[in-house]
This record gives structure tokens, sequence and C-alpha cells, in this order.
């Protein structure tokens, strides 16, 4: 049982390593978009490779919870997580990022001559990653807050491209082709995962509304708008927990 921790942490690693062979093999067609080509990201490869990255956060999830129940905690393990989490949130996000970032360059008149390197900012997500997983480490720990995004949830955002490219909801997946919005897209996860905000954790100390205000209110409207938002509803709850993180402050309890 003691190993339990350790396994799901392995079992975190398998999945990210599934999601990169997926990503990898995912083959963009040409289809077309108000009368003009567009080269369609969101294939069945992108759809289950987003779906293991989603396992490999069930994963992380569990470990931790399983090391508090079980009452374990080692050196290895936290190194470990660390290793799985660069690999799970940070690498595979920056190679569906990567895809993205090629099949809307591949709408440029001149896409023949784009070099490789366009590509490359996708890959910031996987350098701000380990550094922010760095930071982690050798922070004073604290179970109020986190500081900076935590690297989970960015790997999750980027997981849900793919599947809003796949079913499309409210016409957003426009949005997804045009390489000025993924290159923003970039640059603020990267700079959220090392800025000096703090944001609350999903960790209640009590059942009480004025402590908790911020979950319930994140909880709710999260619940509320899935039924309209579809698969949006990852990057929507995203950004409102960036929000509320904003308007409440947690602070040390």
């Amino acid at each position: 049982m003691k190993h339990l921790p350790n396994i799901l942490t392995l079992g975190n690693l398998f999945f990210g390593c599934m999601a990169i062979v997926l990503v990898l093999h995912a083959q963009p067609f040409e289809g077309e978009l108000n009368g003009e080509p567009l080269w369609i990201t969101g294939t069945e490869q992108m759809y289950y490779g987003s779906i293991c990255i989603f396992i490999a956060a069930l994963c992380d999830l569990f470990d931790g919870m399983t090391a508090r129940w079980l009452g374990v905690f080692s050196p290895i393990g936290k190194d470990l997580d660390s290793l799985a989490d660069v690999v799970s949130f940070g690498v595979a996000p920056s190679m569906i990022m990567s895809k993205f970032l090629w099949s809307a360059w591949m709408k440029d008149p001149h896409a023949m001559d784009i070099s490789i390197w366009a590509l490359s900012p996708a890959f910031l997500i996987a350098c701000f990653g380990a550094l922010r997983l760095a930071r982690f480490n050798v922070m004073p720990a604290t179970t109020s807050y986190f500081t900076g995004v935590p690297i989970p949830a960015v790997g999750v955002v980027c997981a849900s491209f793919p599947l809003i490219a796949f079913y499309n909801p409210l016409n957003s997946s426009v949005f997804l082709y045009n390489p000025w919005v993924l290159l923003g897209i970039i640059a603020l996860l990267c700079w959220l995962m090392v800025s000096k905000f703090k944001l609350f954790t999903l960790k209640f100390s009590s059942l009480s509304f004025a402590k908790n205000k911020a979950q319930y209110i994140w909880f709710a409207l999260s619940v509320v708008g899935a039924p309209f938002l579809k698969t949006l509803i990852i990057p929507f709850s995203f950004l409102l927990y960036i929000a509320l993180s904003i308007a409440f402050k947690p602070t040390d309890s």
C-alpha cells in the first residue's frame, strides 16, 4: 500500500507519454472555413491525446490524496511527481500547441516559406512549467494558496483545445487557428505560471461559506455554465479561477 502514491505518479507519467505519442501521430487534414482552406487539428488522435492528459491529471490528483491518506512521504516521491508533471503538463501540452500553431500558419499564403522555428514558442510552456515546478519545490509549503498557476491547470487548459476544435462549441474553434491568438495564449499561460499571484486551492479547512467564498462561487458558476459552454467550460473555469483569486486574495489561514 505504501507504494500506491508512486504507482499513481507513474500512471501520470505513463499517460503523459501516451498523450505525446498520440499528438505526434495526429495528422491534420485540410477543410474549409468561410470558403477558404483550413487545416483542421481537431482529429481523433488529438482527441485521445487530450483524454490521456486528463487521466494524467486524475493520477496527479489522487497520488497526493493517497499519500496523505496513507501518511507516507518521501523526497523520491516529491521529485518523481515533478518529473511526471513536466512531461504530462509541460511537454505534452507543448506538443498540442505546436500542432495548432502549425495548422494556423498553414493558412498563410506564404506558408511554405515559414520556418519550423515558428512553432518553437509552443515549447515555452514546458520550459516555464519546469521553472514553476522547480520554484514550487523550494518554496515554503502552504495549504491555503498557490503562488503562480500550478502546471497541471495549464496542462488541462491546453488539453481542452483539441476538444474545442473537435466539437466546436459556439463556433469558437476559429480562434484556435489564428497564430497570434495562440501566441497570446502561450505568453499568458507562461507568465501566469511564474507570476506572484496568490491563487486559492480547492482544499477546504471547513465548510464555512465565509471562509471559502471563492471556491463555492467558482464551483457554482462552473456547474451552471457547463451545459451552455460545453468543452469551453474548461478555459472559462480557468479564467474564472484567476479572476476570483484576484478578487478574494487568499491569505495564510
